[in-house]
């Protein structure tokens, strides 16, 4: 176990440092990003919102030619988001609308900027997506492996050893190599009982088989792929559909924070309605899809659909983003994973400094 435990640290350190590092830096990027960038707010006004067929035509004057994903209305005090997204040709850009005047208070590129590269650090390594994302999911699945035999190794003979393991004992010592050594084990202890969360919940995004795997052990049914119904061509409705979904929702939803509303991208494509309770998760989303031309809703059978309709597991896998991330749990739960993936980023250097020095310690002295 402990060869097991070095080969195994020695091949996937560096990788599991930058994993982790990336992590720990991502872990307050939205409110770092709502403190920087001022254009993300408003101030509220006494009259209603624009209507979101008014919305699309300014956000689209702004990305001609651009397929607009999404417009993103908030409860109250933050801008519209008009999100332009599409895979090839690759584009991802948001236009920021003040909901009452209609005045673009921004347009950026969300591919690029510091947390976007920092994203990509902990998702692809920085090298191309379909090459990155298989190799931090297989290095994933090596780190598993390295927090299985440390917990192995670390375990304790004896009362006596365990009372050493869990806490440091420094006052009759002063050999770095001992402090080493504790920061290496106790804390890769309590750092590997929560990186098992972080590792388990990265899986889920890392390889398709163990996603249906885990929804299945939690004794999911639905389909975890994401398919949109379709809608039945007929003459155009008499009112805009969209303005008609966004206001019917708002008014017999009061409680959304958000509700996003997604155009159909073609003359079968449903229009699809998301609302989310809350600022910061997305796991009580609620996804519905509705017939572009008489604003029927339409039924689905995988895991995105009514929030009500969901089960264990598919709650679970809807917590998933926000687990892994702290924010499911608030602030607290940020700080906690900052705090905790920082630790796992200084396993791989306190482990090779443990190699180093037992190293050192096996050359025979000179005279």
């Amino acid at each position: 176990m402990k060869k097991l435990h070095l080969w195994l640290g020695l091949l996937s350190g560096l990788v599991v440092f930058i994993i982790a590092l990336t992590g720990c830096i991502y872990a307050f990027q939205q409110e770092i990003l709502d403190a920087t960038e001022g254009y993300r707010f408003v101030q509220k006004e006494e009259k209603a919102y624009l209507r979101p067929s008014e919305l699309v035509i300014i956000a689209q004057q702004q990305l001609p030619g651009k397929e607009l994903h999404s417009i993103k209305y908030y409860k109250e005090k933050r801008a519209v988001e008009a999100v332009f997204y599409h895979y090839e040709p690759t584009y991802y850009e948001a236009v920021y609308i003040n909901p009452y005047s209609g005045k673009v208070l921004a347009v950026e590129d969300l591919n690029k900027g510091f947390f976007r590269f920092i994203l990509n650090g902990h998702f692809y390594l920085w090298l191309p997506p379909e090459v990155g994302q298989p190799v931090v999911a297989i290095f994933t699945l090596i780190f598993f492996a390295m927090i299985i035999t440390g917990l192995i190794i670390w375990f304790p003979k004896n009362k006596h050893a365990f009372k050493q393991r869990i806490w440091f004992r420094w006052k009759n010592t002063t050999k770095w190599r001992r402090k080493n050594f504790d920061l290496h084990g106790i804390i890769g202890f309590y750092a590997s009982l929560i990186a098992i969360i972080f590792v388990l919940t990265g899986l889920v995004w890392g390889f398709r088989w163990f996603a249906y795997a885990y929804h299945k052990a939690w004794g999911g049914t639905k389909s975890l792929v994401y398919e949109e119904p379709l809608s039945v061509k007929a003459n155009p409705a008499s009112q805009n559909i969209l303005d008609f979904l966004y206001q019917d929702i708002r008014n017999n939803t009061p409680e959304a924070a958000s509700i996003e509303l997604h155009p159909p991208t073609s003359d079968t494509a449903t229009i699809s309605v998301n609302t989310n309770v809350a600022v910061g998760t997305y796991w009580q989303t609620d996804y519905r899809y509705y017939d572009q031309y008489t604003g029927k809703e339409k039924p689905v059978h995988h895991l995105y659909g009514r929030f009500a309709d969901a089960g264990v597991a598919d709650k679970v896998m809807r917590m998933n983003y926000d687990i892994h991330t702290g924010g499911i749990w608030g602030i607290a739960g940020k700080i906690f994973a900052f705090l905790m993936s920082l630790l796992i980023a200084s396993l791989p250097v306190t482990g090779v400094l443990v190699y180093i020095g037992r190293k050192k310690k096996q050359q025979p002295k000179k005279r």
